[in-house]
């Protein structure tokens, strides 16, 4: 008699689960592609310009697919510029890390933040919520992360450098966002340039900077 090891039971339920976590899987490559595309053609055309179709042609998907993943173009648009600001904020943390004063490291976040496509689009997102109270969700959630990432950032920034500060992280991330919501729409609305809403932003965080340093110690003359 030859040993010949039986081949192993595959249970229904074993193939099913399988089965659905390759469904899932496929379905969230499906909506990333798709985010990607859009969010491209928003940056270039901004929300009204663009179509399902031409979102569709460019992820190389079909314009039912769309709706499938997102119902409405409008949720798509939101969701993709929510997650477009939560990758500009890395960007500046990125570019804020190695700062080496306070200055630097507020001037550094500002102008990352400033002018970037990504906050464009979440300020128009805003606007498009006011309408589609549907949507709101997605957008406090993103704003969530934008605060408690942005207080854990500024937190751990704060405890490495020794810069201080009289005010809770979080306080700080959320006026940060305040402010540069506020300045973005203000360009948007007005013939600012990029290099004017940064100077705008930078002014107003000396006044309530994110980082301090530590003082110098004052040094006494001979009498």
């Amino acid at each position: 008699m030859t040993n010949v090891r039986p081949l192993p039971t595959v249970r229904p339920d074993d193939a099913g689960s399988r089965d659905s976590r390759a469904v899932r899987e496929t379905g969230k490559r499906m909506r990333s592609r798709l985010l990607d595309a859009a969010v491209e053609l928003f940056k270039a055309k901004g929300l009204a310009a663009v179509s399902v179709a031409e979102i569709a042609t460019a992820a190389g998907a079909y314009p039912s697919q769309v709706t499938y993943y997102f119902r409405t173009k409008e949720a798509l648009f939101v969701e993709a510029a929510c997650r477009e600001v939560l990758y500009v904020a890395r960007q500046a943390e990125a570019a804020a890390a190695g700062a080496p004063t306070g200055a630097d490291y507020n001037r550094r976040l500002v102008e990352t933040v400033i002018g970037s496509p990504g906050l464009a689009l979440f300020v128009e997102a805003l606007s498009l919520t006011r309408r589609r109270q549907d949507l709101s969700p997605l957008v406090e959630r993103t704003f969530e992360r934008l605060h408690a990432e942005g207080d854990r950032a500024y937190a751990d920034t704060r405890k490495r450098r020794g810069w201080s500060s009289a005010e809770d992280p979080a306080t700080v991330a959320r006026r940060f966002w305040t402010l540069a919501l506020g300045v973005a729409l203000r360009e948007g609305a007005t013939e600012a340039t990029v290099a004017q809403a940064v100077d705008e932003m930078t002014a107003l965080l000396r006044a309530a900077p994110v980082m301090r340093e530590p003082a110098k110690p004052e040094t006494s003359g001979d009498a």
